[in-house]
């Protein structure tokens, strides 16, 4: 994986990376670099007996070092791990242990701040890898990365893996409690760079800028492994959303390749800070969450540029479905698969039974024939839960969807978010898509609140755009709007104005935590949401 993406293809004299810091200022690493200081790297984690098929973790804010230490785990033929940086000292423990990993490189504050604390509870670690310094408190197991580097030789570090080999563990939420450890292979980068230069026209030369975390598996597929195998400039922000930085990276880094989140698109539709003029920007990818149409109108109304949507899932690897070919023209839309990507539309017949829905027009549970290269191998020691997600030669998904008559796709919700009230199955997307076409609305929620009667209703959680005013009147007008647009069996029955909605750092509507404040009904919540 890590040669596909800096092999000697590769021009070392190209910049890789532009790391971005609070203040705008940019540090460049180039291509040449970046593959010396990865096999380095190898190189020491062989010296100190970390190999092929060992677990290693990588809990770094985004930056050079972050990169250097996952190719460079890559290269020694170990399992790289991404961790969020904004992961508590528990959600690290816990993916620690599962996946008994055996070093993880950090920063001597997360050190401190999320691994010091439950240092007991990670049996398998034995080496720690400090990318800031010299040795933390606490730490007498740790290297510094600098000194460890120095130390190697500056020659190619022979790769031990072969394309069916782990590569990847990508933990996501479970929904009894314990995270669901997603395994990859090495093969999988031939579907991040195919799918890359399909959705996201991305080449040689473009500067491109990714904004997910490396611990989303968005930010490794493509802010890593498709952007350094394109041969792109990739631009690097360790810091977390800011409107005014937001705009400047934009502008000043020349970006012209953008993948980001409709949640951070919205936010900056927000902040009422001028939109920048950029000219370089030719292409607007969206990922994470459901795309609603007032964003794809507020994008291309600002920027000039309609919002390529994708969708796709820990699982899957890489993008499935794409708004590709002309994006916005079907405002809110998935899109269509990708070259390649056999995709279907199901319905559980009950027990392992599926039965694949033919018509063109269809709605039911997405699904697509196994086998493609980024396609997982495994949820981490759950091989019946990973055997539970296919049936016929089927991948399934858990999403529902609805498929028109131009063979678009669109969002429906996930089989586990339904609501079913009185009789009918409601997905939240579809609700949410529609109340955000309100001029007052900046972003939607929906959920089931139980009901003696109907069993669930549907409810509504509102957050406005600046300036506007929760009234009774605002509610009112609402709930109509939405029965006009959805129907009685659809539309909400009550709406609950919110300053915010609460998402997980991939952009996504926490449902479990919306729906506690929201209905104020207890309701059983995973420990731990990615």
């Amino acid at each position: 994986m890590a040669e596909c993406v800096l092999g000697a293809h590769q021009d070392p004299a190209r910049v890789a990376l532009r790391v971005v810091d609070a203040n705008g200022a940019a540090r460049a690493l180039r291509y040449g670099d970046l593959a010396s200081l990865a096999h380095r790297f190898a190189h020491a984690l062989a010296h100190i007996g970390i190999g092929k098929g060992d677990v290693l973790g990588v809990l770094c804010p985004r930056g050079a070092e972050a990169h250097v230490t996952v190719l460079g785990g890559l290269l020694a033929g170990a399992v790289v791990m991404p961790l969020f940086a904004s992961f508590g000292p528990q959600p690290v423990a816990t993916r620690m242990a599962l996946a008994r990993a055996r070093a993880l490189v950090t920063t001597r504050r997360l050190f401190e701040h999320s691994v010091l604390p439950q240092r007991a509870a990670m049996p398998a670690l034995e080496n720690i890898v400090l990318v800031d310094g010299p040795g933390s408190n606490g730490c007498s197991a740790c290297s510094n990365l600098a000194d460890m580097l120095r130390c190697e030789p500056d020659q190619a570090y022979e790769p031990v893996t072969r394309a069916g080999d782990p590569a990847l563990l990508h933990f996501t939420s479970g929904t009894g409690g314990r995270p669901k450890g997603v395994l990859h292979v090495h093969d999988a980068v031939r579907s991040h760079l195919a799918t890359a230069r399909e959705a996201l026209q991305l080449g040689a030369g473009d500067v491109f800028w990714c904004t997910a975390d490396m611990g989303w598996v968005t930010g490794m597929s493509y802010g890593v492994m498709a952007a350094l195998g394109c041969g792109t400039t990739s631009v690097v922000s360790p810091d977390g959303f800011d409107a005014a930085l937001w705009y400047r990276i934009l502008d000043e880094q020349a970006v012209n390749v953008w993948y980001t989140s409709p949640t951070a698109l919205r936010m900056l539709a927000r902040s009422a800070l001028p939109v920048p003029r950029l000219p370089a920007l030719r292409r607007i990818a969206s990922v994470g969450e459901a795309l609603d149409a007032a964003c794809v109108e507020w994008t291309r109304r600002n920027f000039g540029v309609p919002v390529c949507n994708t969708w796709w899932q820990t699982e899957t690897g890489a993008i499935m479905i794409a708004d590709a070919v002309a994006p916005g023209r079907h405002p809110g839309a998935m899109g269509k698969p990708l070259t390649g990507v056999d995709a279907r539309i199901v319905r559980r017949l009950g027990g392992r039974r599926i039965g694949v829905v033919d018509t063109q027009v269809a709605e039911g549970e997405l699904a697509f024939a196994a086998g493609w290269p980024s396609m997982f191998h495994g949820y981490l020691e759950d091989e019946s839960r990973y055997r539970a997600q296919f049936a016929h030669g089927l991948y399934l998904s858990g999403d529902i969807v609805r498929r028109d008559e131009a063979g678009q796709y669109w969002f429906v919700g996930r089989r586990d978010d339904m609501i079913k009230t009185a009789g009918h199955l409601v997905g939240p997307a579809e609700v949410e898509r529609v109340l955000t076409q309100h001029e007052a609305v900046a972003e939607a929620g929906v959920v089931g609140k139980p009901d003696a009667v109907a069993g669930e209703i549907v409810v509504a959680c509102v957050v406005l755009k600046r300036g506007r005013i929760a009234t009774p009147a605002l509610r009112d007008e609402l709930l109509a709007h939405a029965r006009r647009a959805l129907g009685p069996v659809l539309a909400p029955r009550q709406i609950e104005f919110l300053s915010g909605l609460p998402h997980n750092e991939a952009g996504k509507i926490l449902r479990r935590q919306l729906k506690r404040r929201c209905t104020r009904v207890p309701v059983r919540e995973p420990a731990e949401s990615v």
